[in-house]
């Protein structure tokens, strides 16, 4: 099984081409906090093809949080200027979920985007106050 699931923030701005055939890639990178006390990080680059990769393009950019799902592909090939064997291991997205909002104001900074404080006298103005009838309830 080939499965990976990863949560992070784009490190660039998706990059979008035409392969010959005409179908469309995306190429980004996103750092995955290893979650210790230290402040590192992993560096994965990531494809999403076709449709997935245009709301890629459409909608994220460097700085944007992203759960991203698929599998891993890993290439190899000769260096046509030194000769030497290259290698790659990349993510091959099958989803991309946007963990940030489309209001957030995350993108390009790499920080989380403060949330916004409501006014208390609108939160009050909201609640209902009419008595809630317990017959109403289905369950």
């Amino acid at each position: 099984m080939n499965q990976v699931i990863l949560m992070g923030r784009l490190t660039r701005d998706p990059e979008q081409r035409t392969t010959p055939s005409g179908k469309t890639v995306v190429s980004f990178g996103i750092a995955v906090d290893r979650g210790g006390q230290d402040d590192q990080a992993d560096f994965f680059n990531v494809t999403a093809w076709e449709k997935l990769g245009d709301l890629v393009v459409q909608y994220l950019s460097r700085g944007r949080r992203v759960l991203v799902q698929g599998r891993l592909r890993y290439d190899s090939w000769d260096d046509k200027e030194t000769g030497k064997k290259q290698s790659r291991v990349e993510v091959v997205a099958t989803d991309v979920t946007f963990l940030d909002g489309p209001n957030d104001n995350s993108g390009g900074s790499g920080t989380p985007a403060k949330p916004a404080k409501a006014n208390k006298e609108e939160v009050v103005a909201e609640i209902d106050d009419k008595p809630i009838d317990l017959s109403e309830i289905p369950f």
